[in-house]
């Protein structure tokens, strides 16, 4: 296994220590290719352990940038033979796992599971167990979804295995499902007809310290078997929750008004229409929100001591979920960021719901022009020369920003043939210019007033003796009206970007003539 670097600072004192034997303990984590398990597996590499993961489809784990750190057993969770196999010389396990599937047969599923672990790991001697459940209240009816995980962690803790069950509620960070429910419908209703629970109080908790309760947990003393509650600094109304999120995101404050007709069936369908959030996910979360979720006492305190630092508050977890903060800075002095990320970043294994809404118009065209022919074309796109589109629906564009406040077109550019980074090309502004042997890019990021973020990428690509050209134009709509935006000018860019793509690669067909 390659070695890491650990960095000092916010857990440096979690480094796993070595056993009587003198070797590092070895992690078994189920869940491996979940969301807190591709968060968590790089920091126990970095923090010295063995770990080793149970997966269904070992290829998933190859994929991610640890797959090679660490011992890979093919099998499901439920299965008492595949976990027998990866259970043997264990140390620590992670229980990761717990199904978000609302439909029938999925407690009973999550009951064998924890049944089949429990069993395995006493029977292995493993020393520790750590399970990841849920906040929630005493003493009241809980939804399915969370009434299954309270039960896992009661099989868990009856194993005879010492467990320590960290009870979390809604978890902040790019890919979290309930982060996501919260980011997609603040940034899609500017006014929100909500269920009653949207006045309910929540104690939501950064990834970032979930992490680090979870990599505690592998230190914890053996005569410690019991649940907890971990939960960040703010108690919150869901409501609130959502208007921290648009003040972070650069977004008016959303009115909402609570209503008491919407059911958890009705409500998870309304999610569903509005937001990407699946219903078969929605569901479930929609349903565990109908009770407060509040930390009842602060016991993980004196198991696990609270970071140095102390506990990410609610709006900076979403600034870091945004990336609104410097990720090295943030994150570097306790994690090897470069490497592994930042734990509130989005990961490539996400579900595509997750993260920020990104719209794109991809265009694709081959040319008998050399690449080098093309390049120049490219680099000079712009000013005097046009944008090699409808000069009409360009000049409108123009001065539709100047009515709106924006610089339009009247600044052309500096050079007709020459782009430096810094450049300013009508209402766009070079961000980067890349010549390389495999291809040359052109990136202008909009200067125009648009409910958003915009960036227009242009490439030349050799191909024998001609040149593939790629253009990308994204778009980061801000709320609503962003979304509006992009699907009202959608049925101009089938002009306006075809249209380019098609007269660059025909100019620099003919000034190679």
């Amino acid at each position: 296994m390659e070695e890491l670097s650990y960095p000092t600072g916010r857990e440096g004192g979690l480094r796993a220590e070595p056993l009587e034997n003198g070797l590092m303990p070895r992690v078994l984590v189920l869940g491996a290719t979940g969301y807190i398990g591709g968060r968590l597996i790089p920091r126990l590499v970095n923090a010295g352990y063995r770990v080793r993961v149970l997966a269904r489809d070992p290829g998933r784990v190859a994929s991610f940038p640890w797959g090679g750190q660490c011992e890979v057993f093919s099998g499901d969770a439920g299965d008492a033979d595949a976990v027998d196999d990866a259970m043997r010389d264990v140390d620590v396990v992670y229980y990761l796992i717990h199904s978000m599937n609302a439909g029938k047969g999925f407690e009973e599923a999550d009951r064998t599971t924890a049944t089949v672990v429990a069993r395995s790991a006493k029977e292995h001697g493993v020393r520790r167990i750590v399970y990841l459940g849920g906040l929630h209240p005493d003493d009241v009816e809980l939804s399915p979804h969370l009434r299954s995980r309270v039960e896992v962690g009661t099989t868990l803790l009856s194993s005879g295995v010492p467990t320590l069950v960290l009870q979390a509620g809604v978890v902040i960070g790019s890919g979290s499902a309930s982060f996501e429910m919260v980011r997609h419908l603040t940034e899609v209703l500017p006014y929100m007809p909500a269920p009653r629970w949207v006045r309910n109080r929540i104690q939501p908790i950064a990834v970032r310290d979930v992490l680090y309760y979870l990599l505690g947990a592998a230190r914890v003393p053996d005569d410690v078997n019991r649940a907890v509650d971990i939960g960040g600094p703010d108690v919150l109304r869901y409501g609130q929750m959502m208007n921290g999120y648009a003040v972070e995101a650069g977004l008016p404050q959303r009115a909402i008004a609570a209503l008491p007709v919407l059911t958890p069936g009705l409500a998870s369908h309304w999610v569903n229409l509005v937001t990407p959030v699946p219903r078969s996910i929605a569901r479930p979360l929609v349903a565990s929100l109908q009770n407060e979720c509040v930390m009842k006492n602060r016991d993980i305190d004196a198991i696990i001591p609270p970071p140095a630092a102390g506990l990410t508050p609610y709006r900076r977890a979403v600034r870091l979920a945004l990336g609104r903060l410097n990720a090295d800075a943030v994150e570097t002095s306790w994690l090897d960021a470069e490497v592994f990320g930042a734990p509130s970043d989005r990961l490539p294994s996400d579900p595509d719901w997750s993260g920020r809404t990104v719209f794109t118009d991809r265009r694709r065209r081959r040319t008998t022009a050399s690449a080098e022919r093309l390049w120049a074309v490219i680099l000079g796109i712009g000013g005097a020369n046009g944008w090699y589109s409808s000069p009409l629906l360009w000049a409108a564009r123009g001065w539709m920003d100047r009515l709106v406040g924006g610089v339009g077109l009247q600044r052309g550019r500096r050079s007709r043939s020459v782009a430096r980074v810094g450049d300013a090309i009508d209402f766009w502004r070079v961000e980067e210019v890349e010549v390389t042997d495999a291809g040359s890019l052109l990136r202008l990021r909009a200067e125009m007033r648009v409910p958003g973020a915009a960036w227009l990428e242009m490439k030349s690509v050799p191909d024998g003796d001609g040149a593939w050209y790629e253009q990308r134009a994204i778009f980061f709509p801000r709320g609503l009206s962003g979304r509006l935006y992009w699907f009202a000018v959608l049925p101009f860019h089938g002009v306006i970007f075809s249209g380019m793509a098609a007269r660059i690669t025909e100019a620099a067909e003919r000034d190679a003539s």
